[in-house]
Parts: C-alpha cells; sequence; structure tokens
C-alpha cells in the first residue's frame, strides 16, 4: 500500500491539530509525562518547535556548544524552553514557520514523521486515539518501506506487522498487530502496555 499525500500540506495540518489538542490543557495536563523518558508535555512541544524560536544561526551556535551532540542539544532547549508560557508554546505550534520547516538534512516526509510520532507522544498519555488516516499512514510507510525504523533500533526481520484498524501490513512472519498508531509507537521504540501490541 502506498499512501498519497502532500507531506509539506499535513505537517502543517498536524501542528495545527495538535496545537487545539493542547491549548485546552489545564495547567496539570501540561505536566502529564509523555511517551518520551523524562519529558513532559511542555517540553514534547518544546522540542517540537524550536524553528519557531531560533535562526538558523542561533542553533548551530548552541549545537556546538554541545559538541555536535544533537540529543544533548535537545534535552538543554526542551529544559529550558519547556519552562515558556503555555500560551507562547501553542504559538510556536501554530507558527507558520513549523509549517514549512523541514528537519536539518531531511525533507517534507521527515517533517510529517517528526510531528506525527511526538504528537503521538502527547496524546497517547491523554488517552487521545488517532485514526489511521493517512498522515499516520504515510509515518508507517517510511518506518517500514524507507526503513526509517532503523534509526530508532528496531529489527523487523521475520516480522509481519498488521494494523487492526486499517488495510496496512508489512513484511513476513511473526504476527504483530495494533492499530496504526500504536504501530508507529512501537517502530520508534516508544513504551506501550503490554496489551497494547497482540502477536
Amino acid at each position: 500500500m502506498t499512501t498519497s499525500i502532500d507531506p509539506q500540506a499535513a505537517t502543517a495540518a498536524e501542528f495545527m491539530r495538535l496545537a487545539d489538542i493542547v491549548e485546552p490543557l489545564s495547567a496539570d495536563g501540561w505536566e502529564t509525562p509523555s511517551l518520551c523518558a523524562g519529558w513532559r508535555i511542555r517540553e514534547v512541544v518544546a522540542h517540537m518547535t524550536m524553528a519557531a524560536r531560533y535562526q538558523p544561526a542561533e542553533f548551530v551556535a548552541e549545537l556546538q556548544e554541545c559538541k555536535g551532540d544533537f540529543t544533548a542539544l535537545s534535552n538543554r532547549v526542551a529544559e529550558r524552553d519547556g519552562a515558556l508560557p503555555t500560551e507562547t508554546l501553542v504559538g510556536n505550534l501554530r507558527d507558520e514557520t513549523m509549517h514549512g520547516w523541514t528537519p536539518p538534512g531531511s525533507d517534507a516526509l521527515g517533517a510529517l514523521n517528526h510531528v506525527v510520532i511526538h504528537g503521538l507522544d502527547i496524546t497517547t498519555p491523554l488517552g487521545i486515539e488517532r485514526p489511521a488516516d493517512a498522515a499516520v499512514l504515510a509515518v508507517l510507510e517510511q518506518l517500514t518501506e524507507g526503513g526509517v525504523h532503523r534509526y530508532f533500533g528496531t529489527d523487523l526481520e521475520g516480522i509481519r506487522l498488521e494494523a487492526t484498524d486499517a488495510d496496512w501490513t508489512f513484511g513476513s512472519g511473526t504476527r504483530t498487530a495494533g492499530t496504526a498508531s500504536e504501530l508507529v509507537l512501537w517502530l520508534t521504540g516508544r513504551q506501550l502496555p503490554a496489551d497494547r501490541i497482540a502477536s
């Protein structure tokens, strides 16, 4: 199955959708632990929207301070900017800069992967179900056919993935099944309750 989608338009829609979800959260809601280890929802939003607050030269300078370690930079910015007012973070999600943004060294599909995966990091702990729409299926295809799963250390040898809420499968071998969103999270190494993925 190949999903046809305009990744840049889908990315913009995903940022706007996420802004609509997090804007009405209570103060306690923003403190909810995300699926990103050590980050609350506010840190994930801060991480996702770095480009709305930093010019490329500022980003490069801070990356150099972190000796080129992007993980260290991400943690530093998430901790620092996660303390920003929630109104600022929501505004960053709606900022047009993010809607045309692509990750360094990547492309529009990489941007879509970024916003969908981190969006699930936020919405899953909030108990918000994500339908198996075109954006989620496009990310699944990038993670499997596109080989992006290797970045997360996931081995798909001898595994057949099946989405339980869409006509989507990948590979052959031992069955691993879940909703499209759950498979995205599984492929990216997120910790899910044992009953969320069936085999």
